[in-house]
């Protein structure tokens, strides 16, 4: 039982730190309770790039009618711009790197966005997908920020 309860507490030290979303809006799209989900997600790393993420969430009446009450679709879309100053300084380039992880159903499937530096072309890639864990998905979506003269930590500084 102790080492249970270590390992619990542990948890937060051996997980990576992920930035929480805010959402700001829930838009309907049909008469089932149906919503996209808007969420914004400020890059903890970086500072001044903010991503918004929308995602498809179903109402308790679909999940009846579908039979499928735990897991919602995979779909998803990004777009992340600039809202500060930008500090590449501790990025790896081509390393891909998690921002943000939520859960897509009870256990298998999440939605992820990981974060690439692509330091050749001064560009930060931003990457949603759906992780599954039996099976990959090809449902993503993508955004770029690219990085200007100013910005500190990268190649031409």
């Amino acid at each position: 039982m102790r080492m249970i309860a270590a390992a619990v507490l542990m948890l937060p030290v051996l997980a990576p730190v992920l930035t929480q979303a805010e959402e700001i809006a829930q838009v309907g799209v049909d008469w089932m309770g149906n919503d996209i989900v808007i969420e914004a997600i400020a890059d903890p790393e970086v500072g001044g790039v903010t991503c918004h993420l929308a995602y498809f969430e179903r109402s308790v009446l679909d999940r009846l009618s579908q039979g499928n009450w735990f897991e919602d679709p995979s779909n998803s879309a990004i777009q992340c711009a600039r809202t500060g100053a930008i500090d590449v300084g501790r990025l790896q380039p081509g390393q891909p790197a998690d921002v943000f992880s939520e859960g897509r159903s009870l256990l298998f499937k999440s939605l992820r966005v990981k974060r690439i530096y692509d330091a050749e072309n001064r560009v930060l890639v931003y990457l949603a997908h759906a992780s599954e864990l039996s099976e990959g998905s090809a449902k993503m979506s993508m955004s770029t920020v690219p990085l200007l003269a100013g910005d500190t930590g990268g190649a031409a500084d």
